[in-house]
């Protein structure tokens, strides 16, 4: 694993030990943000389940200004924080020990806005779409912000959702990329 593109390009980026965490592949990195490259203007970056941080590295080195990296397991927080010093991004990255549900209320709180969230749960949690509605209803998305989700091949997620619009699904393997943008008000309530 390394980042792929931008300030820190070809910077290598440590795994997490054992079998539970699965990192996006460079395959799927490099898809992904082949994609994203026309939305990546600055701003805030939310890396949900970040693993090894890999999306939200690869995206400060492609200009986003400041990265949060959330996960619960202790092992992927000190993985992460190695790579985020790895990658020279110290001074632009939080990273918090905390389950992805409580992590979004206390952003709510502190009024953070995010440009681009990564959510990339393990895929036997079934809780994409009560996700990407927290996020809506949150208020934590700058408008126009760009959601990407990766997950089973398997697994179909609405065309819309409160105010997210799928502007993109994409395939590799067993695993499927679907992204959402912001586009409207919330309507519904946390």
């Amino acid at each position: 694993m390394r980042v792929i593109s931008g300030t820190a390009r070809g910077r290598p980026l440590k795994a997490v030990p054992g079998e539970g965490t699965r990192p996006t592949t460079d395959k799927v990195k490099e898809a992904v943000f082949s994609i994203l490259n026309p939305y990546l203007q600055g701003g805030w970056v939310l890396d949900l389940f970040a693993g090894t941080g890999g999306l939200g590295i690869e995206a400060l080195s492609r200009g986003m200004d400041h990265a949060v990296f959330i996960d619960l397991e202790r092992k992927s927080v000190e993985v992460i924080r190695h790579n985020i010093d790895t990658a020279g991004f110290r001074e632009q990255a939080e990273v918090y020990r905390n389950e992805a549900q409580r992590a979004l209320k206390a952003l709510a709180k502190r009024e953070v806005k995010f440009a681009l969230v990564f959510l990339d749960p393990p895929y036997r949690l079934k809780t994409m779409e009560e996700l990407l509605l927290k996020l809506v209803g949150y208020e934590l998305l700058e408008p126009e912000a760009i959601i990407v989700a990766e997950h089973d091949r398997s697994n179909r997620y609405p065309e819309t959702v409160d105010g997210l619009q799928q502007i993109r699904r994409a395939d590799y393997g067993d695993t499927a990329i679907t992204i959402y943008q912001y586009r409207d008000a919330p309507s519904a309530s946390v």
